[in-house]
């Protein structure tokens, strides 16, 4: 029988260790409780303030991966490439939260009736709103009272409607896969390591405690935050040269006894995951469908197989969990949406090249769509699981329906990429962080931009909404950035009006005629947005689905309610759990913020106070531009 040799095994001092030859050892996890003053953070409604630091051990590199050489011949040590600690938290109890019920039920009509007139009837949209009611269907997430069901993804094909023959035959016992990576002989995981305690630390987790699970470099932990000694993982897995980019837990499938969680890797991999039976399967395998890295993985809402995966060429790829891979070719007879590319070289549609319509579904992938030319960097599913909003490199924002395969609006940053995105809890609202250090507020239902939050001093990397401090009108957000800083922004409807130099038009301008091109949407022609901008208006199916890149002078600018740097490190993730705030870095520290306690400080007052203060600056800065 042939055997392949081992892999050559490279010495220690080439990665730069101390002694030159000295073996790299692997060290543990470090847990600090930093305290003073300046480690709180000072808000309106109290003092949060740091209690754990938790600092995630580094891996060396694998013995058999070649040295990286490394072009500054000033640097003493060689970094291994990273994007940084995520995490993807989990509470396996049942959470009832009163955020949850944020989503309105009402019909558009009285929800509509509880927006400000400058919101409704923006001078910018003026006579589009009953074009885009009818063409976005119910897109700020209310949806009428004859349909409340979202429908399931592919709900229209019969062939994904079929029973699955392997399920199990008890609804309440869960598929799990099929390999045990802890005796797994697979060249793509290293080593795992459980905790030799495990299965006592599973009994005696609380069931309302938070899970995470993070990467560092080539390791990915599994920990209990929840537990006195959350420095010691619960299973470390280190594979051998792939690293973990990105991941996620399913809610819908969570339980006691079993979480589903996927990851995606540089290699274009994808590992599920069963961490309490330690058992996984490997989808994708050396890039069978898609060979470049991903950037971002989700499942889908509602979904207990299937996950959405963004590779890096900018290409959205739909997995089923337990259907095997196969060599993907593009369908011919697929709908396809695309439009020419304009002269950035941007799509401006999208290119199906596997629909989930098809009668192809026996393997992987379920739907591949081509979103753009560029790296997609984040996505997001609204609240109301009808919409994604997809960022990439190039700068774009789009709002995808992404049940019927279809572009809605596409939107352009100041300038730069646009890295993270997440909605408002009640889905009304979009909002993006990128490298043009800015936090902008976009508006489903307006098919606008609202406001642009400025206080970061480099590349906005996370922004995320505190669902314990949004009800129907306020809204708080937060973001962190390449800075090592956490800012805080307060906002509510009645402050998202239109500053007065948007109503002050020159006849015959070249403002006017941006707006009134603007407000046409089915003449199909096609202007120049601004005067520095290369991109083009384009029309899809008679309705305008690129807007134009609304200038500062007639955008809201909101300050911070708090910024504060929180880490010697960039930061890279930001979460809100109801009773802290957890921010992580690149070199892998993890930051747990506890909120202020009650009788603190005057929670009550304190969203109308900020909201107050930020309103009036909102409003000074837009009389003085």
């Amino acid at each position: 029988m042939f055997v392949l040799p081992p892999p050559p095994r490279y010495p220690a001092g080439a990665y730069g260790s101390a002694q030159g030859g000295g073996p790299l050892i692997e060290t543990n996890n470090i847990l600090t409780h930093p305290s003073g003053p300046e480690h709180q953070l000072v808000v309106g409604e109290g003092t949060y303030k740091l209690r754990d630091d938790l600092h995630l051990a580094t891996p060396p590199p694998h013995p058999s991966e070649a040295p990286v050489h490394n072009p500054n011949p000033l640097a003493t040590t060689i970094s291994p490439p990273t994007v940084g600690t995520k995490l993807s938290l989990v509470v396996l109890a049942p959470r009832q939260s009163s955020y949850l019920r944020l989503y309105r039920i009402e019909t558009t009509d009285s929800t509509r009736s509880q927006v400000p007139l400058s919101i409704r009837e923006s001078p910018y949209e003026g006579q589009s709103q009953a074009s885009d009611a009818g063409s976005h269907g119910n897109t700020n997430g209310v949806a009428p009272i004859e349909d409340m069901r979202t429908p399931a993804f592919g709900e229209g094909n019969p062939i994904l409607s079929l029973p699955n023959s392997k399920a199990p035959k008890d609804p309440l016992k869960q598929r799990k896969p099929k390999s045990n990576i802890i005796k797994s002989n697979s060249s793509f995981v290293s080593r795992v390591i459980p905790h030799e305690n495990l299965s006592r630390r599973l009994q005696e987790h609380n069931p309302n405690g938070v899970y995470a699970f993070a990467n560092i470099n080539r390791a990915l932990q599994w920990l209990d935050l929840s537990s006195p000694i959350k420095e010691e993982h619960m299973t470390k897995i280190l594979f051998t040269k792939a690293h973990c980019l990105c991941h996620d837990i399913n809610p819908i499938t969570k339980s006691p006894n079993h979480i589903d969680f996927v990851m995606g890797f540089s290699t274009s991999d994808v590992i599920w995951y069963e961490p309490m039976s330690q058992k996984y399967v490997r989808i994708n395998k050396n890039g069978v469908i898609n060979p470049s890295p991903i950037a971002h993985i989700q499942w889908l809402p509602n979904n207990e197989n299937l996950f959405l995966a963004a590779h890096m060429d900018g290409t959205l790829i739909v997995y089923d969990k337990e259907k095997e891979d196969a060599a993907f070719v593009a369908e011919d007879q697929s709908v396809s949406t695309e439009k020419p590319p304009s002269d950035t070289g941007r799509n401006v549609s999208l290119q199906i090249k596997k629909s989930v319509q098809s009668k192809n579904q026996k393997t992987n992938p379920v739907a591949v769509w081509k979103v753009s030319n560029s790296r997609i960097n984040a996505f997001s599913f609204s609240p109301d699981s009808r919409h994604l909003a997809v960022v990439t490199e190039d700068g774009s924002l789009r709002v995808i329906d992404y049940l019927k395969e279809q572009l809605l609006d596409l939107y352009t940053s100041y300038y730069g990429g646009i890295i993270c995105v997440c909605w408002s809890p009640d889905g009304r609202y979009i909002v993006t962080g990128g490298q043009d250090d800015l936090v902008s507020i976009w508006s489903l239902e307006d098919s606008m931009l609202v406001a642009r939050c400025q206080g970061h001093n480099s590349w906005v990397t996370a922004v995320a909404f505190d669902p314990w401090r949004c009800d129907e009108r306020n809204y708080r957000i937060g973001s962190v950035g390449e800075d090592c800083r956490l800012l805080l922004w307060d906002f509510s409807v009645g402050m998202l009006h239109r500053p007065r130099a948007a109503s002050v038009r020159q006849r015959g301008s070249v403002t006017s005629a941006t707006l009134k091109a603007q407000r046409s949407r089915t003449d199909g022609s096609t202007s120049r947005l601004r005067s520095n901008s290369n991109l083009t208006s384009a029309s899809l199916d008679g309705e305008d689905v690129i807007h134009p890149v609304e200038p500062r002078a007639r955008t809201a600018m909101l300050p911070p309610v708090m910024a504060k740097s929180v880490d010697e490190h960039p930061l890279c993730w930001l979460g809100f759990e109801e009773s802290c705030i957890i921010t992580s870095c690149k070199n892998g520290h993890l930051r747990t913020w506890d909120r202020p306690q009650e009788g603190s400080g005057s929670e009550d007052e304190a969203p109308s106070t900020t909201s107050a203060s930020a309103s009036a600056s909102a409003s000074a800065g837009a009389s003085n531009a």
